[in-house]
């Protein structure tokens, strides 16, 4: 079983799985406009600011509770009402579409059925971690390995476009990957000791600057 959910958790998390993440900044463009991000040095501490933030406070704590035995229905609702960017909050629901669509076909479960179904009565918006979170469940993933292996990914994703739009060269992009692995264990740790007063507590800062994307003039990215 564990071989099964590691391969499992590999094809899941995997740069080629097409949801759309390569069209997402989810808001460091816009500090790439304003000359702040600008190399591999200013990128890695943005990215580290997103992990420990938006990555721990929203997406990797939906998880943590839908694992816990919290409605999915109610988890999407405060989601969607927590992203208060726009263009981040259409960017979850986006690439949760295709996860749950990909999800379907390749990794079949009822309980991921009962999310789509919420989906398409237009109950639930169907957003990425808990897209995730429902498959990984489904499949035994347990918590912290699900966890881990969703925060490193989106950590690649984004890395992957900074490598493309700040422009980084391809062994930096390794390097910030490198570097972001404390960053990863952090948040994991750290979302097993909030509460449910917690969820969504992001810094102002990411949030202003993911608003600010919707109005930039020149743009590689869709958020």
């Amino acid at each position: 079983m564990s071989a099964t959910y590691q391969l499992a958790l590999q094809q899941l998390t995997d740069s080629a799985l097409p949801t759309g993440a390569f069209a997402h900044s989810l808001g460091f463009e816009t500090y790439i406009e304003r000359e702040l991000v600008c190399d591999e040095r200013s990128f890695g501490v943005w990215l580290s600011a997103f992990v420990g933030q938006q990555l721990t406070y929203s997406d990797g704590l939906a998880m943590r509770f839908l694992y816990e035995g919290v409605d999915v229905g109610l988890l999407d609702s405060v989601l969607s009402a927590q992203l208060l960017a726009r263009e981040v909050r259409e960017a979850s629901l986006k690439m949760g579409g295709r996860l749950l669509e990909i999800g379907g076909e390749v990794f079949p479960s009822g309980e991921l059925a009962d999310y789509q179904e919420l989906v398409r009565e237009g109950l639930a918006g169907g957003h990425q971690p808990l897209a995730f979170g429902v498959i990984a469940r489904s499949l035994g993933v347990p918590v912290v390995p699900a966890l881990s292996a969703y925060l490193f990914a989106t950590v690649t994703s984004l890395t992957q476009n900074a490598v493309r739009a700040i422009p980084l060269g391809q062994n930096a992009g390794q390097r910030v990957l490198r570097q972001a692995h404390d960053a990863v264990a952090t948040a994991v740790d750290d979302v097993a000791q909030l509460c449910w007063d917690d969820f969504g507590a992001v810094s102002p800062g990411l949030e202003i600057s993911q608003m600010r994307h919707e109005r930039q003039r020149a743009r590689m990215f869709m958020s």
